[in-house]
């Protein structure tokens, strides 16, 4: 008897399927793409309405070859690509290689990959998309335009191997708009005061802030009004020395907070990265793995979550109802709300195609699973989980208390009159009912607003309290510049501007730190000087496609191609006709804007006199003699040697006699001979450390090509294949001896040492256990 064929992307996913689907079934992976764009060209045909051409990516004419013969004995054809619009492009490519006039095909979408998911995706067969096609060939169509276009121009004008991308160019602008702001940014003083009062009567302490002066309420952002400098602030402590204190006013509310909704792509991406310290590449890896199936003992390899590529909050019925079930009956009652929550759209452009990110059972908790899930696995199932089921439990409540102190001052006669002049405010919260907070706590990522004015308030004080003042205290402060983006916070700018979709906001984040356009330090994006040159050049020469508006606008039309509302013509032509005249009218300029990005110096050239001159190469600016080619002398920047130059102390050339100097290539930094180049030797900088492999050679960081990760191996490598992910420190181990111990940090932890044989661990704080070799 004939059996149906289902085609999926992943080989693990096919597994996870043909479980669900017996005997009657052969499930297939295509292993992702078959066809694509070739790299060697545009594949843009200009002259007939942007037709694109593909071909067969090398490697897949077996795979191919091996889907037709199986098309040919099946009753009826399943494509079960991924639910999204790439996946909707791979259906359609796998249905023209397969296609034929016996054979139906149909596409099927499985939200979740289990049993339940699965049968429903199969009982419910569809079409394929032409239009979701279209709008995702469209974007393909749009991203080559601006690469291949593009990139050419920072090709001659910068060096060769730059890129630019419709959408990274944008999270650059932010990024360099930021930096700007940040470089600009001129802090502004002010001050605050403080006091401790003690209750006349209930002899209680506690502090206060002021807030008001003459009816005038101060503001603690720097914005006026303001106290300003240290002598208005004397004044006022002196204008108080001479006040007496009551409390005028206390004001208490209950203050309830709704529970996060369930996790988009985005909002995954942002947490992940802020709670587990996950790059969003790193999130996107793990999800799909839980997405395609876990070996989870009994039941064997199960989809953990829903579809991770979403930009929806919506959550079917059944998994609301298995979500309140549990709550009900792990938590009580009084974490139940009366009626389920429901999360609308929270932008216009949402497509709402899939449910939320969630479990695909609430049952299947991260610790029934922790051990069959790696560790990356289980800590983002974790969160994902608990977000879910947090998402339909009570709001938490506080009780918040704001306490009021008015100054008044007292007449000859002994009376009291209206009190003027000063306002100070305590405030204090407490939890009364901690809700969805007791399965998913607050994390801050920056650091908390001011909050001076939050203290504890005595629970006897009463209305009318004349108050004694113990003490005043006064602080400076100076506003902060605008916080760098983190890959999280980038994330999320991106989607509340609407650039870009949740499948393309890790790769965006990715391809900006890997082109080397900014650095991530301490988890901050810095705009390299590279990436501030190329978004210079971009801003002033593609501004009316390459800025935040127009992408925006982009991405509506690519959804409105999805829709129906609009061609695929209509919108290449939207983007391709003014994009077309800035490159024209570029092309004949490149000369003038390199010639542009030339800097003159005062430096005269040590070879033969010339002028030396601020240039661009592959490893940043550097000094160039004016008379190059005749003379081809090269330096690093005025005090980029000085500032490595450590690095390079004592070392001679072993084959001149020369000093050594720091160089720079894309590898990284090496030492190169001060005269290259009349002499051309090398050596790489190590961390002084002897391989604990082979004991000659020493420990080097090394950089992945593709990656980008630094990694640590020997110099002698491929003789010594010593390698570490971890950075190695000359430390000896007191538990086993062992030579070198290795750098590591952890959540809860921070950072330690672990040796590498035993295992054994040291906080760094702790001096005392190290012994240094």
């Amino acid at each position: 008897m004939a059996k149906s064929l289902v085609i999926v992307e992943s080989p693990s996913k096919a597994k996870t399927i043909n479980k669900y689907l017996g005997k009657n079934y052969k499930v297939i992976a295509s292993v992702g793409h078959i066809k694509n764009l070739p790299k060697s060209k545009i594949s843009v045909d200009f002259e007939n309405d942007y037709e694109l051409t593909y071909e067969t990516i090398p490697g897949k004419e077996k795979i191919i070859e091996e889907l037709k013969e199986l098309s040919k004995t099946a009753d009826k054809i399943y494509i079960a690509t991924d639910p999204d619009r790439e996946g909707e492009a791979i259906a359609f490519d796998i249905a023209e290689e397969v296609k034929s006039k016996k054979t139906p095909i149909f596409r099927v979408l499985f939200n979740e990959i289990t049993k339940k998911g699965v049968e429903e995706g199969i009982n419910n067969p569809l079409q394929i998309d032409e239009k979701l096609v279209s709008s995702q060939q469209a974007r393909r169509a749009l991203d080559r335009i601006m690469g291949y276009k593009v990139s050419p121009f920072l090709w001659k004008v910068i060096y060769y191997g730059l890129s630019a991308g419709r959408v990274q160019s944008v999270a650059l602008r932010l990024i360099c708009e930021r930096e700007a702001e940040i470089k600009k940014f001129i802090p502004t003083e002010y001050w605050s005061v403080l006091a401790n009062f003690k209750d006349r009567d209930k002899n209680k302490v506690f502090e206060s802030k002021l807030i008001v002066k003459n009816d005038t309420a101060f503001k603690f952002n720097g914005e006026d009004p303001r106290i300003k400098n240290e002598a208005e602030t004397d004044e006022i402590i002196k204008d108080l020395k001479t006040k007496l204190f009551k409390v005028s006013d206390i004001i208490k509310k209950e203050v309830k907070r709704n529970p996060y909704p369930p996790f988009t792509t985005s909002s995954l991406q942002q947490d992940a990265s802020v709670r587990l310290r996950f790059a969003p590449k790193k999130t996107m890896m793990q999800a799909q793995k839980l997405y395609e199936g876990i070996n989870i003992g009994e039941e064997g390899l199960t989809g953990l979550i829903t579809y991770m590529r979403t930009d929806s909050t919506r959550l079917s019925e059944d998994a609301v109802s298995e979500a309140r079930g549990y709550i009900l009956e792990k938590f009580g009652k009084t974490f139940l709300p009366a009626s389920p929550k429901v999360y609308s759209k929270k932008k216009e452009n949402t497509q709402d195609a899939h449910e939320a990110i969630r479990p695909t059972s609430v049952w299947r908790t991260p610790e029934s699973l922790k051990n069959d899930l790696t560790l990356d696995q289980y800590k983002l199932y974790d969160l994902i989980w608990k977000r879910f089921v947090a998402c339909q439990m009570q709001n938490s409540v506080s009780d918040q208390i704001t306490l009021l102190i008015d100054t008044f001052s007292e007449s000859a006669n002994g009376s009291s009159k209206k009190p003027d002049f000063y306002q100070f405010r305590t405030t204090d919260s407490t939890i009364k009912f901690k809700g969805f907070l007791a399965l998913y706590d607050d994390v801050f990522e920056e650091e908390k607003e001011d909050t001076e004015d939050e203290f504890s308030i005595p629970s006897e004080i009463e209305i009318g309290d004349i108050l004694d003042l113990k003490e005043l205290l006064k602080k400076q402060h100076y506003t902060n510049p605008p916080a760098r983006y983190t890959e999280s916070s980038l994330i999320k700018q991106l989607d509340n501007l609407g650039i870009g979709r949740p499948s393309t906001y890790a790769f965006i984040v990715s391809t900006i730190i890997n082109r080397t356009y900014c650095d991530l330090i301490e988890r901050k994006l810095y705009a390299t000087e590279l990436g501030q040159t190329v978004d210079r050049l971009l801003a002033a020469h593609f501004n009316d496609v390459i800025n935040v508006k127009f992408t925006a606008q982009m991405e509506e039309e690519l959804d409105k191609i999805a829709e129906g509302e609009l061609t695929y013509k209509k919108v290449l032509d939207d983007f391709y006709l003014p994009f077309n005249l800035d490159l024209e009218f570029l092309n004949k300029k490149t000369k003038e804007i390199k010639e542009s990005l030339i800097e003159k110096t005062d430096i005269i050239c040590d070879k033969c006199g010339g002028e030396m001159l601020i240039k661009w190469g592959r490893n940043g600016r550097f000094l160039s003699c004016s008379k190059y080619p005749k003379c081809k002398n090269a330096k690093p920047l005025p005090g980029e040697q000085e500032e490595h130059q450590e690095l390079a102390e004592g070392k001679v050339c072993i084959l001149c006699g020369n000093p050594m100097v720091v160089k720079s290539s894309k590898y990284g930094k090496f030492l190169g001979c001060s005269t290259y180049p009349d002499c051309k030797n090398i050596q790489p900088i190590t961390l002084g450390i002897k391989c604990p492999k082979c004991k000659e050679g020493e420990i080097l960081g090394r950089k992945a090509l593709k990656s980008k990760k630094t990694f640590y191996g020997c110099t002698r490598y491929p003789d010594c294949d010593f390698i570490s992910n971890s950075k190695p420190r000359e430390t000896k181990c007191e538990m086993c001896g062992s030579s070198y111990m290795l750098e590591k940090y952890s959540k809860k932890k921070g950072e330690y040492l672990e040796c590498p044989e035993c295992k054994h661990k040291v906080e760094l704080e702790s001096k005392d256990a190290l012994e240094t070799v």
